[in-house]
């Protein structure tokens, strides 16, 4: 596919034609060949435009263009125009328009709002706090309008075990975290905290973290010193801006639950299928068109949410080999329950997840017999 063109190709070839497609106000252009029919220019437009093919409805000199038929007997010709509508909901990822992962905004009261103390400046004069931090192994800092992490911290060092700067407006998380050895939880989601300012040198110093959350915040990628990180039982790296993960993550044996969702993933490693412990992946909305064979070797994977990306299918072994596995998202996707049926141990699976929602549908709850790909993202 080549995107970017106008009318580069012409008719002449008999190769291929270049069109414009119109979409939220913008003009894609884009190359497709001549015998194309409709339904493979949705499958070009998906990953320009996020939204899933079932989700687009093209219109051509006010005609609603069917996917069987080819662009040539639809009259679309070198240099055509058209416009593409996108259903509600059938989308992939973020959504048709590419979102910046922004902290969510907190609320606070007149009276905090109008407090002239600093709280970082309260912290460092309050003995008293202090001392409660190294008593407790608990620093307990979230929504606190820091913008940075107080020093007073760092004297913390082997006594800390769980960090909270959640709900605050850190950017920067320098080396000395480092110092904090003996650290089980650090919690940093919702803050602005970037690849380029954390240090990663000092994180690999906690032999201990089991828990890491940098959710809602602004990472577009992790680093391959993830992977020293070997005592991680959660990782939480939703709402960011992340293309893929490293192929380290094989290296988190211990990993139970991983939660990837809302970033901007057009691929998982095959690595993933080391990490022999996880129970629940969240993948939902990325961008993600396959997923790897691998999938099928998380023997002890209870939940999989894929909700929200361009799936066309799912890893063969997935349902004969995930025999714990009970909870199975795949709302907008292409996935339909046709294709599922198709798949080796899907009878036992579906089985599995009747009898996990058995006491809600007494309750009528849920009240459908079939599958609902939406289903099980609750």
């Amino acid at each position: 596919m080549e995107v970017g063109a106008t009318a580069a190709t012409s008719e002449g070839n008999g190769k291929s034609i270049a069109i414009n497609v119109k979409f939220t106000g913008k003009s894609i252009p884009i190359t497709v060949p001549c015998d194309s029919t409709v339904k493979d220019l949705k499958s070009l437009l998906q990953p320009l435009t996020d939204v899933l093919p079932r989700g687009q409805k093209l219109i051509f000199k006010g005609k609603v263009l069917a996917d069987e038929m080819t662009l040539a007997a639809s009259e679309v010709a070198n240099g055509a125009k058209m416009m593409l509508m996108a259903s509600q909901g059938l989308h992939q990822g973020g959504g048709p328009i590419l979102r910046e992962a922004k902290p969510r905004p907190r609320e606070r009261s007149i009276q905090n709002e109008n407090k002239l103390v600093d709280v970082k400046q309260r912290v460092s004069v309050d003995k008293s706090r202090l001392e409660r931090w190294k008593a407790t192994g608990v620093i307990a800092l979230s929504d606190s309008n820091l913008k940075a992490i107080p020093n007073e911290v760092w004297s913390c060092e082997t006594s800390a075990r769980v960090l909270d700067l959640s709900h605050n407006s850190i950017n920067h998380v320098p080396s000395q975290v480092g110092c904090l050895s003996s650290m089980q939880k650090l919690l940093l989601n919702v803050n602005e905290i970037s690849e380029e300012s954390i240090s990663w040198d000092g994180l690999v110093f906690l032999k201990h973290l089991t828990v890491l959350s940098l959710s809602h915040n602004l990472l577009s990628n992790l680093p391959s010193a993830l992977g020293s990180l070997t005592s991680l039982k959660q990782l939480h790296v939703a709402n960011n801006k992340l293309m893929s993960l490293p192929d380290e993550i094989r290296f988190l044996t211990r990993l139970e639950v991983l939660k990837v969702s809302n970033n901007r993933m057009s691929i998982v490693p095959s690595t993933i299928g080391e990490c022999s412990s996880l129970t629940e992946v969240d993948l939902s909305s990325n961008l993600l068109s396959e997923l790897p064979e691998s999938l099928g070797c998380l023997l002890n994977l209870k939940a999989l949410h894929l909700s929200h990306n361009g799936l066309r299918s799912l890893p063969c072994t997935l349902f004969k080999m995930c025999i714990h596995l009970s909870t199975l998202d795949l709302h907008n996707t292409e996935i339909t329950i046709d294709l599922l049926r198709q798949y080796e141990g899907w009878e036992v699976f579906d089985e599995r997840r009747r009898l996990k929602h058995q006491k809600q549908l007494d309750f009528r709850v849920m009240r459908q017999a079939d599958f609902d790909e939406g289903a099980d993202k609750h």
